[in-house]
């Protein structure tokens, strides 16, 4: 089964930060890709634009690399890149000041979707959307995407949207988060909403807890003066586990459009409950294995940063009332795996005997690194002997089940596309993010102001014993990872 590729319209796309990591591993190559299957119109163009002064071949060999490097070269022809890079155009800029400003201006076309990737740190934000506005290269109609993180707290979160708000307006404003273009991640409110099997069971009286987990293999080596600034709270829960946590505990819509989409999201966000620390395990990665500590990393040998956390978060509401949603992330464990478990609760009367060590219904979506569902259900174990009781799995890949392309499809390509065709759907609005920090902020004051320490884990385990023990008092655990 071949996907049908639906071609956007013409547009222009300015790419800030285009000589940057991101720009090369993600934006560039999934750019390439969406022109490969044809969703790109031939007018399109693509301008990248950094500080470094450099001509348009020289940026098209920059790209040819990038894609040559990031790009399996089983993926696409020689011929198809060359027409690629024939759409690219450069342009340096200084972020914040006047020059290459009008030498961008004079590069756009009228009567074209404008777009601006803002690929560089969030301290550029506000000065490029206000040079963009002042030299009127951006039109009503234009859109800006911005990466994370917005904000390092609800002040900085609040402060950044009123200066994106001076320029664009809200319904301009794309706040990326690359997990929301993830297939399976939009397979989840299509499973809900599309289908009559799950919704009626989608409460407390059925469910009994939900698992939502994004383990890493890879530490923060590379990255560590950033890291210890943010930690796993603000790094992953307050933005991707947040966002799975929404799209699983929301109302259905009244309609599947951006605003009514977003407007459920932010009732899940308001009514979380404050988390006391009691149900938070705080981790941090010990050597091992060849490499550095987290310590050693983040340069910083009395770091209290968690580079783990597990947490137990109840939404108070009438559908999710006493179900426990257990969010857990970390850096260099076991396996790389994210996934959403829902668990059902247990038949109220078990009429079969030695039914002891089953583990009863679930639901898994898995996002990465192979892509499905699976429900997990009790059958009867084959053969005689008498009715002896097993566990069996329905299991959907999509790659398998649909016929999908050997490569998988890049989260940017999806939310790129969505950004020309204009649907907000997939994007935070600002409300929902500073919502997010207004939940996230007391919950790192508490542990800052008791300056508790993070208990230490090996590498390449499921993390600190305390994440354990959390789900035993409950009675519960945790879905192994990397099994």
């Amino acid at each position: 089964m071949v996907s049908r590729v639906i071609p956007v319209d013409p547009f222009d796309l300015v790419v800030f930060g285009a000589t940057g990591d991101l720009a090369r591993r993600k934006i560039l190559p999934s750019l390439f890709h969406r022109f490969q299957v044809g969703q790109m119109p031939d007018t399109a163009q693509i301008i990248g634009s950094a500080r470094s002064e450099m001509s348009a071949q020289a940026f098209r060999t920059l790209v040819r690399d990038a894609i040559v490097e990031f790009v399996s070269a089983d993926d696409y022809e020689a011929e198809t890149l060359d027409g690629f890079l024939e759409r690219l155009d450069y342009v340096a800029v200084d972020a914040t000041g006047d020059a290459g400003w009008n030498d961008l201006a004079g590069k756009m076309r009228a009567d074209m979707v404008r777009a601006f990737y803002l690929s560089v740190g969030p301290s550029l934000f506000a000065p490029i959307a206000e040079r963009l506005s002042r030299h009127a290269i951006a039109t009503p109609d234009s859109r800006i995407v911005v990466e994370k993180p917005f904000g390092h707290d609800l002040a900085t979160a609040q402060k950044l949207n009123a200066a994106l708000r001076g320029s664009f307006q809200e319904h301009q404003i794309y706040r990326i988060d690359h997990y929301l273009g993830k297939e399976t991640v939009q397979n989840l409110m299509a499973l809900r909403f599309a289908n009559s099997l799950f919704e009626p069971l989608w409460n407390s009286t059925h469910i009994d807890h939900v698992q939502i987990t994004v383990a890493e293999t890879i530490g923060v080596d590379g990255r560590g003066e950033y890291y210890d600034h943010s930690g796993a709270m603000r790094d992953m829960v307050q933005n991707h586990l947040m966002q799975l946590l929404c799209l699983t505990a929301m109302e259905p819509p009244s309609k599947f459009t951006p605003n009514a989409v977003r407007d459920e999201k932010v009732k899940v966000i308001e009514a979380l409950e404050p988390v006391p620390q009691s149900d938070i395990a705080r981790g941090q990665y010990r050597a091992g294995g060849g490499q550095g500590s987290y310590r050693e990393h983040a340069g910083n040998p009395a770091s209290r940063t968690e580079s783990f956390i597990a947490m137990k978060v109840k939404v108070a509401n009438w559908r999710w009332a006493g179900v426990p949603f257990y969010l857990r992330t970390g850096k260099r464990l076991r396996a790389r795996e994210s996934e959403i478990a829902v668990v059902f609760r247990d038949p109220p009367h078990m009429i079969f005997p030695n039914a002891e060590g089953l583990r009863g219904n679930a639901l898994v979506i898995r996002l990465q690194p192979d892509e499905g569902i699976t429900l997990r259900t009790t059958i009867k174990d084959p053969g005689p002997g008498g009715l002896r009781l097993t566990e069996v799995s329905l299991d959907m890949s999509f790659a398998e089940a649909l016929g999908a392309d050997s490569r998988a499809q890049d989260a940017y390509e999806r939310l790129i596309m969505d950004v020309i065709r204009g649907d907000q759907t997939l994007f935070m609005r600002g409300d929902e993010v500073e919502a997010a920090w207004a939940w996230v902020d007391p919950v790192i004051q508490a542990w800052e102001d008791a300056r508790t320490e993070p208990f230490a884990y090996d590498p390449g385990s499921s993390g600190p014993e305390e994440a354990l023990m959390m789900m035993h008092r409950d009675g519960r655990r945790w879905r192994q990872i990397g099994v």
